[in-house]
């Protein structure tokens, strides 16, 4: 991308914002023009609890920002108004513990499931998260066939609708305990009990380094399973400078180097006061 393309770029993202905005948006695309690969930018909402949803993508997008994810059917309307989109969706009654592993709540999640999926190819939402639930007391094995067959349905209607279920690996050592897809192992051998294309891994980059660590070679391995990805310094899910572990950029690049084309989503807690420089920052360290 020349600067010239650039240019075009982000005067059409930005349509009515002001003169000021379109050229912080042009000299972040001549950042973003730099890079080696294209990487497509996205953060999830939680993070910003107290910045309004148009703040969030009126000065994201001055940073090259191009998804707020997380987010609801309610929120989508305001993405697609400023040219945003949502690269993972949820919905409102969302758990992490109360998952696909107990058969007791797949006719709840099913219903629950059939909305949303609807709602997101209504919307042109191409992701939704799924959750594994917590294990209480099952085996992985039993935990991994009761959600192939509560998401087997989902899958198909996903299919039909031309959407991606993606189930999440969290750590389940700090922030989640007895949350069952904690391994990739785990979630990969569910992917393919389940067998489908739109059924994919949301690979939290922050959450396996605690579990597992050995990154790379992890995403180059399982890239087939893995549909989407999660960012967030270890430890302390902080910004992922060089104030904690990890080489993002070097993750970065190795993610580029499967073929990956989806997002990558910053998700962690912000610590400067400014929590949109916080943000440009993470944004800045996986452009490569």
């Amino acid at each position: 991308m020349n600067r010239r393309k650039a240019m075009k770029s982000a005067a059409l993202t930005l349509g009515a914002l002001s003169v000021g905005n379109a050229i912080k948006a042009t000299e972040a695309a001549d950042r973003l023009a730099g890079a080696n690969y294209k990487t497509n930018h996205s953060t999830c909402k939680w993070c910003y609890g107290d910045i309004p949803l148009e703040e969030l993508c009126e000065r994201g997008q001055d940073i090259g920002l191009q998804s707020i994810e997380l987010t609801t059917v309610d929120d989508w309307p305001t993405l697609k108004k400023y040219g945003m989109t949502c690269a993972m969706g949820t919905h409102k009654d969302f758990s992490i513990e109360v998952g696909w592993n107990d058969p007791a709540n797949h006719a709840m999640l099913q219903d629950q499931y059939r909305k949303v999926i609807r709602d997101a190819a209504d919307h042109e939402i191409e992701n939704v998260i799924v959750m594994s639930g917590n294990r209480r007391r099952l085996t992985d094995y039993q935990g991994m066939v009761n959600c192939a067959i509560g998401l087997r349905p989902m899958v198909k209607l996903a299919e039909e609708m031309g959407v991606t279920l993606q189930m999440e690996l969290l750590n389940s050592k700090v922030n989640h305990p007895d949350y069952m897809c904690d391994h990739t192992e785990w979630g990969v051998g569910l992917a393919e009990m389940i067998n489908s294309d739109r059924f994919k891994l949301l690979y939290d980059i922050y959450h396996m380094q605690i579990m597992e660590g050995d990154i790379i070679d992890t995403i180059k391995r399982h890239h087939p399973y893995i549909g989407h990805y999660h960012t967030g310094g270890v430890p302390g899910r902080n910004e992922i400078n060089d104030s904690q572990e990890l080489n993002y950029p070097a993750i970065i690049k190795a993610i580029h180097e499967t073929g990956f084309e989806g997002f990558v989503a910053q998700e962690f807690l912000p610590t400067y006061e400014d929590k949109i420089s916080s943000l440009a920052e993470g944004i800045r360290i996986c452009t490569v």
